[in-house]
């Protein structure tokens, strides 16, 4: 039996029975301000889980499924998320710096005011999402940005070599020393190309 307590107060939100939270069946879970800290909840189902404020730093949540999941304001520093399912997840004002993101997919996540510095982006689905958010070292390389918002977002030495930013939002966004080679514009031409790479049709309209 494990017990998931508040980081608080000590209350017990939750009683699993099992010896490990992995491979979890635990979607639609109440678990605002939970302690999670460094838990094994790699393959668990967190499907529409209230998360809000938790803390899952250094947590291993690899190839988790919380689609629309809520983690505003938790605590996810240095946790290993490589492919994990956030689509349409809120996260903002989430602490994710330092975090595995590699091949996660977080089309229409919600990143606003969110701490992503220095986390591993590699090929993640980022299309649609909102990134208003402070990714400064942040490793976006591959990823697909495709219709994000970025507007104000602190990408300085952020690495976007490779990525899709077509039809995405960067006003006032913070380009300093970001590496962009290979990348995509939002008007569809590659970096220091002026060749457009627009599709035939729009992109959002069809999944292929």
């Amino acid at each position: 039996m494990i017990e998931i307590k508040h980081k608080k107060t000590q209350a017990v939100l939750l009683c699993v029975d099992a010896d490990s939270l992995q491979g979890e069946k635990l979607s639609g879970a109440k678990l605002r301000g939970a302690n999670l800290h460094g838990a094994r909840l790699d393959g668990a189902l967190l499907a529409s889980s209230d998360l809000r404020d938790a803390d899952l730093r250094d947590a291993n949540l690899s190839g988790v499924v919380a689609n629309d999941a809520s983690l505003r304001g938790a605590t996810l520093k240095n946790a290993n998320m490589s492919g994990i399912d956030l689509t349409n997840a809120d996260l903002s004002g989430a602490d994710l710096s330092g975090a595995d993101l590699s091949g996660a997919e977080l089309r229409y996540a919600a990143f606003a005011d969110a701490n992503l510095t220095g986390a591993n982006l590699t090929g993640a689905d980022l299309s649609m999402a909102d990134l208003r958010a402070n990714l400064s070292g942040a490793n976006a390389e591959r990823t697909d940005l495709r219709g994000a918002n970025l507007i104000g977002a602190n990408l300085v030495g952020a690495n976007l070599a490779g990525a899709d930013m077509t039809d995405a939002m960067l006003a006032n966004a913070q380009l300093v020393g970001a590496k962009m080679t290979g990348a995509v514009d939002p008007a569809g031409h590659r970096f220091g190309s002026g060749k457009a790479k627009k599709p035939p049709r729009p992109w959002w309209r069809f999944w292929s």
